[in-house]
């Protein structure tokens, strides 16, 4: 689940058209979504991951469990074949036996992931048909919106919303969970803590954005977090469109033609804001994680303490 919120969704940065005052929600969009906000959110993002860390080194007692540092070399030999069917029980995981769940682990003391345990982590999340199908989803909300004004409408219109949406899933997948963790020796899986207060939990999940396992077994900033969210949402200005003329407001006797555009969807400030939606949704989707199987555990409980008491009513 993790996988499939940590990248912006084309509903979230959506602009709309110049001077177009149907455009209310694009627009109250682009005006929550200011420089000074995005500056003040992403301070606070890295703020809180900057604490997280410092408290971590400072602590005396860990309340989580941490993994002895061994070289990920030898870690990676020594796995067990026990090992081996826990982290592909691990990678087939979805809740609710639809949406993929494939980068959480229960296990703090898992053995790391070699660079291509995490390629092929990155490639069965990035191109599940799950995910494929709620970036087609994304991709019609946003068409049946007039989102991307400048991409159109009918089938070309939602080609390119479709491409645009999933791009986004596949950089931030690829820079977020392969490229950064293999440079930087960085496990991109969510360990679930499973463990503890709901107040501590929450917290230890929130952190889990900006404190990473690294390969040797410490921990470290979650660089490969935010680097990836901040390179995807630069690679998205190749793509998403730039300032186009929408029409012609045609001359009259008193006035000249007057051209209408469309607002550019590139830029610093719209990268900006869409590396902090993406950190936004992989907060969500790592409390989402943490909580899941509490949740569902709750619930099939009940279920079943019903199912149970059903035959000895009718007596």
């Amino acid at each position: 689940m993790r996988f499939l919120l940590n990248h912006p969704t084309e509903r979230d940065t959506a602009p709309g058209l110049a001077c177009n005052p149907t455009r209310d929600n694009a627009a109250a969009t682009r005006r929550f979504l200011t420089p000074q906000i995005v500056i003040r959110l992403l301070a606070f993002i890295l703020l809180t991951g900057a604490l997280s860390l410092a408290q971590d080194k400072n602590s005396p007692q860990q309340k989580e469990p941490t993994p002895s540092p061994r070289p990920e070399a030898t870690r990676a030999q020594q796995k067990s074949d026990q090992e081996k069917e826990a982290e592909r029980k691990e990678q087939s995981q979805r809740v609710l036996g639809v949406l993929p769940q494939f980068g959480v682990s229960s296990r703090q003391n898992a053995s790391p992931l070699a660079p291509r345990q995490k390629f092929h982590l990155f490639v069965k999340s990035a191109f599940d048909p799950v995910t494929i199908g709620v970036v087609g989803l994304q991709a019609g909300l946003s068409q049946a919106q007039n989102e991307f004004p400048a991409y159109g409408q009918g089938a070309e219109g939602y080609g390119k919303r479709f491409g645009a949406a999933f791009a986004d899933q596949v950089s931030s997948g690829f820079w977020s969970n392969y490229a950064y963790p293999v440079l930087l020796k960085e496990d991109p899986r969510y360990f679930r803590l499973g463990e503890g207060s709901f107040t501590a939990r929450a917290f230890y999940s929130i952190k889990q954005e900006f404190v990473c396992h690294t390969d040797k077994g410490g921990r470290m900033f979650h660089f490969s977090n935010v680097l990836g969210a901040f390179t995807g949402g630069a690679i998205s200005n190749i793509y998403y469109p730039g300032k186009s003329l929408a029409r012609v407001i045609p001359a009259t006797a008193t006035s000249p033609a007057i051209p209408v555009y469309y607002e550019s969807e590139r830029g610093v400030s719209l990268t900006m804001s869409r590396a902090a939606i993406a950190l936004g949704y992989g907060t969500m989707g790592g409390l989402f994680d943490e909580f899941w199987p509490d949740i569902h555990r709750k619930f099939s409980g009940k279920h079943q303490t019903q199912s149970s008491s059903t035959p000895g009513d009718s007596k």
